[in-house]
């Protein structure tokens, strides 16, 4: 994969993490999240944003960790194939356009939907406990960001070192992490997009497979730097500076 490439993965990574947020399985979870690592309602989460904004930095803190050390190992696993790196990615593109294609809803993949239970009855005391919860959200998935979380897996193995797959994941939690940080520091404001968004909600998952299905095709036919090439063109010269 042509070295330009690299800086437009973490950016699709980050757009990945944001339509994960804005799932359906996720999104209309989100009050409820913030109250159970909070213990308050809605009307006390708004008097006490400073302490719900610290709840959720443990909580992404949390479920980032996981999604970092998957992206670490899927580039280590990648690395044993540095030989095969063109084939790998073009193997990586069929699976990008299968987890697409599930997404679209033209394909069904029982283990990417099946959701992991970890049920924690009762929040350990305290921000560690919040910490604890992000853990096992992010160990457990759930059946909506599977096959978005295991396409951003997927380019994670096709880089070119650790370092970038890694990055890749981090990239990917912060997507996820920035508005649900959001959601909790202004949970009444959230509440009333929420009521405004719903009916687009059918909508994300095929964005996110389409986006797939496009990263897939690229893959495949070593197409991939014409997007980064693209972007770049769009990217600020202090961002290119920075990447």
């Amino acid at each position: 994969m042509d070295d330009a490439a690299h800086g437009v993965p973490l950016t699709v990574a980050f757009a990945a993490g944001v339509l994960s947020f804005l799932s359906p399985c996720v999104l209309p979870l989100i009050p409820s999240y913030v109250g159970y690592l909070t213990g308050l309602t809605a009307e006390q989460v708004a008097e006490r944003r400073g302490l719900a904004l610290l709840h959720a930095l443990w909580f992404v803190a949390g479920f980032a960790v996981v999604f970092v050390a998957l992206g670490a190992t899927a580039s280590a696993l990648g690395s044993l194939f540095r030989d095969s790196r063109v084939w790998l990615a073009r193997a990586g593109g069929v699976m990008l356009i299968i987890l697409g294609l599930s997404l679209l809803g033209v394909l069904r993949i029982s283990f990417l939907m099946r959701e992991r239970q970890f049920t924690l009855a009762r929040k350990p005391v305290g921000y560690l406990g919040s910490a604890v919860v992000g853990v096992a959200f992010g160990a457990a998935w759930t059946p909506c960001i599977g096959p978005i979380l295991g396409g951003i897996l997927t380019l994670a193995a096709a880089q070119a070192g650790l370092g970038q797959g890694t990055a890749l994941l981090a990239a990917y939690a912060l997507g996820l992490a920035v508005p649900f940080l959001l959601a909790a520091l202004a949970l009444e404001r959230f509440l009333e997009w929420f009521q405004k968004f719903r009916r687009y909600l059918g909508w994300v998952d095929r964005i996110a497979g389409a986006l797939l299905v496009v990263l897939g095709i690229l893959l495949v036919t070593d197409r991939f730097t014409l997007l980064a090439n693209y972007l770049q063109g769009l990217t600020p010269q202090f961002l290119k500076n920075r990447l």
